[in-house]
């Protein structure tokens, strides 16, 4: 017996199948109906031209903002001395060992 899980799947793939069958053939008829020269438009109506105002605008108004408060003066802060760090001796560096240099045999010659 199948499982709920194997239903409900194979039902989603059907309605799936079926919707895409049904919007093909509805395009399809789309095309079919369409006019295939291309459609002539009526032409755009004129744009009205916007009045303009006889009468002058008024000023633009002023604002005032008060004078920004000057800041109290940033205080001095003593930072404590730095301390002195040993001075700490590193061990030598070791040698990097030299990358052996590869030649490619030479081929054979054939007889």
């Amino acid at each position: 017996m199948a499982s709920r899980a194997g239903v409900s799947t194979a039902l989603v793939l059907l309605a799936l199948l079926l919707s895409c069958a049904a919007m093909s053939s509805a395009a399809r008829r789309l095309e079919e109906e369409s006019p295939k020269e291309e459609e002539e438009f009526p032409p755009h109506l004129p744009v009205p031209e916007l009045p303009v105002p006889e009468h002058e605008l008024p000023p633009f108004l002023e604002v005032h903002v008060p004078p920004k408060p000057e800041l109290p003066p940033f205080p001095k802060v003593g930072l404590p001395p730095k301390p002195e760090l040993p001075e700490v001796e590193l061990p030598p560096k070791p040698e990097i060992p030299a990358i052996p240099e590869f030649h490619f045999p030479e081929p054979e010659a054939k007889p």
